[in-house]
């Protein structure tokens, strides 16, 4: 919708208002939300004033006790990395890989492409094309046993379907959903690398929330026992900001404005404080250490200057329900980026690096985060009835995540009896005045009421819950 719409186009979006609401509420036994306006922006239900988390903290009971302590959490990260197969070992692992866990690892990653595909400009990716970038995973190549080889990310990087920086997409002209983009490694993530591509330019790595392709410059190689050292070491800094830098550093170009995002934790250096580091006073800063890579491929640290006025800590923060709002709304208005694309996240990205804030480890993908046995989850059957998936949209707590095919989102609160989220959406439908659906076109980390949101014509949100998991709880 246009920012100063006509009077005349005004009057069908208040009618898509009240339809979409009358029908995501019509359901409710006890009560029935009181109907939000719609304001100027066109999107339902929300004003300026929902959009500062202290609005939501101040609705929030008991909003700084303290959900889980820090041994719970440490004992819940350990259970999700033994029962969890979504999740990876990296100590577990043995000194050698065989050619059967590598293959394995790649052939779970994706089959060769078999429908059409198209580029950034519109044309059809050509079958040869695809058939190189294929070859390029080397398969043959994997040798029968190999030494287990450790390294470490120094920089946010792509992790990739396939070992190839061209983005591809399932239909023409349509430029967010790269069919090719899995996720991201950050700044001290360590990784297995499993294997090397054709070209020598791409890594098939195994961190431990996931396997997939990275560019080779990405990553430098050290010894098993330096890489996993490496995030238990203190004193360290927790980020808590959503992607502050560090600052700029002619001296080490590596670590000059080098992006941190939320959660990621870095050891802090022995550097001494009352001298200069990268030609600056540190005294301003936090002296972080940070991995880097040496010509030769191989890992090595560097000292990189966090400044103190960015949002980082000593510790995780405590897992409370304030620190949920005002964390997630860090977010707030970031450009959704499938796969962590666009230098942002998506949905599921968006809630598991919330939640690393405070220490808390999630899987990766909504599929695995929804059914994971490391977390406490009401689980719901396509023949569940709607009146059950309601009880438990009633029953809902600030922090409890909500999952429908293919998305998730983040409950913070109600307003007049409506449930609001906060999720990371590249659409968000309701239903207009004629009940066909149409999209708000959100394309970012937005608050929206649940009851409107539409799956599509026949079904809203609630109806197409599959769990609902409360992470701030132990099982």
């Amino acid at each position: 919708m246009r920012s100063n719409p006509s009077a005349s186009r005004r009057a069908p979006a208040i009618a898509l208002l009240a339809l979409g609401l009358a029908l995501g509420t019509a359901t409710l036994a006890a009560r029935e939300p009181v109907t939000p306006r719609l304001p100027a922006s066109g999107v339902v239900g929300v004003e300026d004033a929902y959009l500062d988390p202290a609005f939501w903290v101040a609705r929030t009971a008991s909003a700084d006790q303290v959900l889980m302590d820090r041994a719970a959490i440490d004992a819940r990260n350990a259970r999700l990395m033994q029962l969890d197969r979504s999740m990876h070992d990296l100590a577990a692992l043995p000194a050698a890989l065989s050619r059967e866990q590598v293959a394995g690892w790649i052939g779970k990653l994706a089959s060769p492409p078999t429908r059409a595909l198209w580029d950034e400009a519109g044309a059809p990716v050509p079958k040869d094309a695809l058939d190189a970038i294929v070859a390029n995973r080397a398969m043959e190549a994997i040798p029968a046993s190999q030494p287990t080889r450790f390294g470490m990310a120094v920089e946010r990087a792509a992790l990739r379907t396939f070992p190839t920086s061209l983005r591809a997409f399932s239909t023409k002209g349509e430029t967010d959903i790269d069919r090719f983009q899995e996720s991201a490694l950050f700044p001290g993530d360590p990784v297995v690398i499993a294997h090397t591509s054709t070209d020598g330019q791409w890594h098939f790595v195994v961190s431990p929330r996931y396997a997939a392709w990275v560019e080779a410059r990405s990553i430098a190689e050290a010894s098993r026992a330096e890489v996993l050292a490496y995030a238990g070491r203190a004193p360290y800094r927790i980020v808590t900001g959503a992607k502050p830098r560090t600052v700029f550093t002619r001296e080490d170009p590596r670590v000059s404005e080098l992006q941190l995002d939320m959660g990621v934790r870095i050891p802090l250096s022995s550097a001494p404080l009352d001298q200069p580091v990268n030609g600056q006073h540190p005294y301003t800063s936090w002296i972080l250490d940070l991995p880097v890579r040496n010509a030769d491929g191989h890992l090595a640290f560097a000292p990189a200057l966090l400044p103190k006025t960015a949002d980082s800590r000593a510790d995780y923060l405590p897992l409370t329900r304030a620190n949920l709002i005002r964390q997630s709304f860090k977010f707030l208005g970031e450009r959704y980026g499938w796969g962590h694309a666009y230098n942002g996240r998506d949905c599921s990205g968006f809630v598991s690096e919330v939640y690393r804030s405070m220490g808390v480890q999630m899987p990766r993908n909504t599929s695995d985060q929804a059914v994971s046995p490391a977390f406490a989850r009401t689980h719901f059957e396509p023949a569940d009835g709607r009146a059950a998936r309601m009880a438990a949209v009633d029953a809902l707590d600030v922090g409890d995540l909500i999952y429908i095919p293919g998305h998730v989102m983040m409950f913070v609160g109600r307003i007049d009896g409506m449930p609001y989220v906060i999720h990371d959406t590249n659409g968000g439908s309701v239903l207009d005045s004629a009940g066909e659906v149409h999209s708000l076109r959100l394309n970012a980390v937005s608050l929206t009421p649940l009851l409107p949101l539409r799956f599509g014509k026949e079904h809203d949100y609630v109806d197409r819950i599959t769990n609902i998991v409360r992470v701030a709880r132990t099982r």
